[in-house]
């Protein structure tokens, strides 16, 4: 059985000599090249649809998720974003677990009365806040 040192030996010798023996390539003139627009630019672009669905879309919320967040409604990316400018502005993390929330007074409202919540559990804590539309 060969080591790979040993397999690989005779691969720099080929290389070098691949090199050597390899044309170079033809030098481009650089103004011919800047005139002509790219090919993206050229073609007219398809715009995405107005209306957004999903988790994209702003949906009506709680009154407990509305004090904190400050609209009547927000898409969910939006909610969890702004939760996360909130944790930040108070210093809510946990020093020594990053992924570990201490909640406040506000928090606990609408996280269900938990002291602490992990970040994952976030988005999911956040669902039933949000009203369902028909």
């Amino acid at each position: 059985m060969s080591t790979p040192s040993g397999f690989l030996r005779g691969t720099r010798a080929l290389f070098a000599a691949a090199a050597k023996s390899a044309a170079p390539l033809p030098k481009t003139n650089v103004a011919s090249t800047s005139s002509k627009k790219p090919a993206a630019a050229a073609k007219p672009s398809k715009e995405k649809k107005a209306s957004t669905s999903g988790i994209m879309k702003p949906t009506p919320i709680s009154p407990t998720l509305q004090s904190l967040v400050g609209a009547p409604e927000i898409s969910r990316v939006g909610a969890v974003k702004k939760i996360w400018e909130y944790i930040k502005l108070h210093n809510l993390q946990n020093p020594s677990d990053k992924r570990e929330i201490i909640c406040d007074d506000k928090l606990k409202k609408l996280f269900n009365g938990q002291d602490k919540v992990g970040f994952l559990q976030i988005a999911k804590l956040l669902s039933p806040h949000f009203i369902k539309t028909v």
